[in-house]
C-alpha cells in the first residue's frame, strides 16, 4: 500500500520549498535561512529536541572546520609561491602547456583543499603566471575553476557534499524498512576511482577543446595582464595618467576642505595620499581636512592635473619629491580584488565600509559584468563576484585580505609569512590523511589532529585559525543536515521516491540515475551544493531501496552531481570569484559548461556503476 501525505510530510516539504526559494532569491542570508529552518524543525518536533542542533557537533562539520584550518596553514607556509614557481618551470612559457599544468595542479590540490579556498589561492597564482608569460588571464581562470570542481570528488576530504554524505547515510540507516540491508559508510578514498576519472575528464576537456571553447571575443581587457599595471588599468577601467604632487597654497580654495569635498570638485583627480607637516599617509579618509602647505598625491592625465592645479591655486610638481617613498612600486600601487560570496562587504556601500580609514585603501573603480563604476564609487553597493580596483600600500592590502572579505587578484609583492614551516605544514597534513586512511578514527578526529598539530607547531595561530573558518558555510551545513534527517524520519523522502517511481517505475536503473543526477545538478545551480545534497540524498536512497538498486551508488551519484555546476557563474563560489578577473560573460559559461556538464554526468554514472556493481 502506498504512502499518503501526513501533516509532518507537508511541513517538511514546505521547509524544503522555503529553503530553495530563499537560497535562490537571496532575500535572507543563506546562513540565516538555514538557522531559521533548524529552529522551526525543533519547534515543530519533526526530530527529537535533543538532536536538533547535533549537526554542529556532527563529524561532517568538525571535519570541514579542521580542513579549512589546515588549508590556511598550507597557504601561510608558502604553498602559493612554490606552486607558482613549479608551474612556471613545468610550463616553460607555452600557453598550451601552461594551461595543462595549472589545471593539473588545481585538480591535485582540490582533493585536499575546499574549492572556494583553493580558488582564492589559485587566482593570484594564475595572475602571476599570466603577468610573467603574457598569456591572457581569461585563458587560464575558467579552466582552472572548472578543473577544481571536476576533481573535488577525489577524496572525502575537501568536498562538503561528500563529507555530509556519511551523516545522511547514518540517518537513512535509522529509518530503513524492516529487512533492508544497512548502507555502509564511505571511506576516505572510496570515491577516488570516480574522482580520478572526473579529474582526467576536466583536464582533458580543456586540453583538447579549450582553445575552441574559451572566450574568443576581442576585448581590450583580455589583451593585457594585471602585471602590466599601467596599460592594464588604463585599458580596462580608464584609470590612466601619471602621479604628481599638488602643494596647497595659502590662496587655494582647497584650504579647510575635506578630502571628500575636494574629490567632488569638477575634474578633480584621484587623491591617493596626503602629507601635512611631517605626517604622510596613503589613502586619506574622506573627512581628513586639507590645510595650507598640505601636499596631495594625485593621479590623472597631465592636462587634467594642470587645469585642476590652476583652478585651485596649487603648485604642481610632476616629480614625487615628498611622497616618493609612499608611491614606490615595490611598496604600493594599483591592484584588483574580488569580493567572494562569503564576504561581509556584500550589500554594503563602499562609503559605509570606510576602507581608507580602516585599511589605508583607496577604491578607484568597481567592475560588475559589463559595467564599470568610476564616478561616485562611494555610493556603489557591493555584490558577490564584483571586481574592485584599489590603490594601496601592499602591506595594507595584505592585512585587509586577512579576514577573507576580499581576494587579491593582482600579483603583488608579498613575502611569504612562514616559509620555514612548510615541511611541518605538509607533514601534519599528510599525517592527518594517514590517520583517516589507516586507522579506525572518524574523519573529524583525524583531520582535527592535523589542525591541532599545525597550531601547536606555529604554522598558524588561533586567531588565524578562526579567520580561516568560513562560518557561513559551517552554519549552512550544520543547520541543513537536520532537514535531511527530518526527510527520513517523517517518511517524506520515501513519499517523494514513490512519486518518482509512479512516473518512472518502468524505467531502467540508468534512467532513474540520470534523472536524479540532472535534478541534483539543476538544484545546485541555484542553491548551495550542500543544500542540494541534503534534499536529494534521502530521495535517492529511497528510490534505490524501492527498486532494488544499490543505495550507496544512488547516494553517491547525487553527492557528486551537486558539484556539476558549470552552467551559471552563480552556480558555485569558485566560479563567481573568477568571473570578474577573467572578464567572462554568461554565454561563456554556457558555451564551455554545457558540454562539460553532460560529459561529467555521463562519466559519473558509468564510473559509479562500475565501482558499485
Amino acid at each position: 500500500m502506498g504512502l499518503s501525505l501526513t501533516p509532518d510530510m507537508i511541513l517538511v516539504l514546505g521547509l524544503v520549498g522555503f529553503t530553495m526559494i530563499m537560497l535562490v532569491l537571496e532575500w535572507i542570508r543563506a546562513d540565516m535561512v538555514a538557522l531559521l529552518v533548524v529552529v522551526v524543525i525543533g519547534l515543530t518536533g519533526l526530530i527529537p529536541a535533543d538532536r536538533v542542533f547535533n549537526g554542529f557537533a556532527g563529524n561532517a562539520v568538525i571535519a570541514i572546520i579542521a580542513i579549512m584550518i589546515m588549508g590556511e596553514g598550507l597557504d601561510r607556509a608558502g604553498v602559493l609561491n612554490l606552486t607558482a614557481n613549479f608551474v612556471m618551470r613545468m610550463a616553460r612559457g607555452a600557453e598550451s602547456r601552461l594551461g595543462v599544468v595549472i589545471n593539473l595542479v588545481a585538480s591535485l590540490f582540490s582533493a585536499v583543499i575546499p574549492s572556494q579556498a583553493l580558488a582564492a589561492i589559485m587566482i593570484p597564482v594564475s595572475s602571476r603566471l599570466s603577468a610573467r608569460t603574457g598569456v591572457p588571464l581569461s585563458r587560464l581562470l575558467l579552466p582552472m575553476a572548472f578543473c577544481i570542481l571536476t576533481a573535488t570528488n577525489t577524496t572525502l576530504i575537501a568536498n562538503s557534499p561528500l563529507i555530509v554524505l556519511n551523516d545522511l547515510i547514518a540517518s537513512a540507516n535509522a529509518n530503513l524498512p524492516p529487512g533492508a540491508h544497512t548502507i555502509p559508510k564511505f571511506g576516505l578514498f572510496s570515491v577516488t576511482p570516480i574522482g580520478l576519472a572526473l579529474a582526467f575528464v576536466g583536464v582533458g576537456y580543456f586540453y583538447f577543446f579549450g582553445r575552441k571553447l574559451l572566450p574568443g571575443h576581442e576585448d581590450e581587457r583580455l589583451k593585457v595582464t594585471p602585471g602590466r599595471t599601467e596599460s592594464y588599468f588604463a585599458e580596462t577601467y580608464g584609470i590612466g595618467g601619471e602621479t604628481a604632487e599638488l602643494t596647497v597654497t595659502a590662496e587655494s580654495p582647497l584650504v579647510g576642505m575635506s578630502i571628500g569635498e575636494a574629490e567632488q570638485l569638477h575634474e578633480a583627480p584621484l587623491i591617493l595620499a596626503i602629507k601635512s607637516g611631517n605626517d604622510a599617509r596613503m589613502a586619506p579618509p574622506a573627512d581628513h581636512v586639507i590645510w595650507v602647505g598640505s601636499v596631495l598625491g594625485v593621479l590623472g592625465p597631465r592636462e587634467q592635473l594642470n587645469q585642476f592645479a590652476n583652478n585651485q591655486l596649487c603648485r604642481l610638481s610632476p616629480r614625487m619629491r615628498q611622497l616618493g617613498e609612499l608611491f614606490n612600486p615595490t611598496r604600493a600601487g594599483i591592484s584588483e580584488v574580488v569580493i567572494p560570496p562569503v564576504s561581509r562587504f556584500i550589500k554594503q556601500t563602499i562609503g559605509d565600509l570606510r576602507l581608507r580609514k580602516r585599511f589605508g585603501i583607496s577604491v578607484l573603480a568597481v567592475n560588475r559584468g559589463d559595467q564599470v563604476f568610476r564616478d561616485d564609487v562611494r555610493a556603489v553597493t557591493l555584490r558577490a563576484g564584483d571586481t574592485v580596483v584599489l590603490h594601496s600600500n601592499w602591506r595594507d592590502l595584505s592585512l585587509a585580505a586577512e579576514d577573507k572579505d576580499l581576494v587579491v587578484v593582482t600579483d603583488i609583492p608579498k613575502d611569504e609569512q612562514r616559509p620555514g614551516k612548510i615541511w611541518q605544514a605538509v607533514g601534519f597534513f599528510v599525517m592527518a590523511k594517514c590517520l583517516a586512511l589507516f586507522t579506525n578514527l572518524d574523519l573529524s578526529v583525524a583531520m582535527m589532529t592535523g589542525a591541532i598539530a599545525m597550531l601547536l607547531s606555529g604554522v598558524l595561530n588561533m586567531d588565524e585559525a578562526y579567520k580561516a573558518i568560513n562560518w557561513k558555510t559551517i552554519f549552512v551545513t550544520a543547520c541543513l543536515i537536520p532537514l535531511g534527517w527530518s526527510m527520513d524520519s517523517t517518511g517524506t523522502a520515501a513519499w517523494l521516491a514513490q512519486q518518482v517511481l509512479h512516473y518512472l517505475g518502468s524505467a531502467s536503473p540508468y534512467v532513474l540515475q540520470i534523472v536524479l543526477g540532472v535534478l541534483t545538478l539543476l538544484f545546485s545551480q541555484v542553491m548551495s551544493n550542500v543544500g542540494a545534497t541534503v534534499m536529494m540524498v534521502p530521495i535517492a536512497i529511497s528510490v534505490a531501496v524501492a527498486t532494488g538498486g544499490n543505495p550507496s551508488a544512488y547516494a553517491l551519484i547525487v553527492a557528486v552531481s551537486s558539484s556539476n555546476t558549470f552552467l551559471l557563474s552563480s552556480g558555485h563560489p569558485a566560479l563567481m570569484m573568477v568571473t570578474g578577473p577573467g572578464g567572462y560573460r554568461s554565454k561563456d559559461f554556457l558555451r564551455v559548461g554545457l558540454p562539460l556538464t553532460a560529459l561529467v554526468l555521463l562519466v559519473t554514472i558509468v564510473a559509479i556503476n562500475l565501482v558499485f556493481r
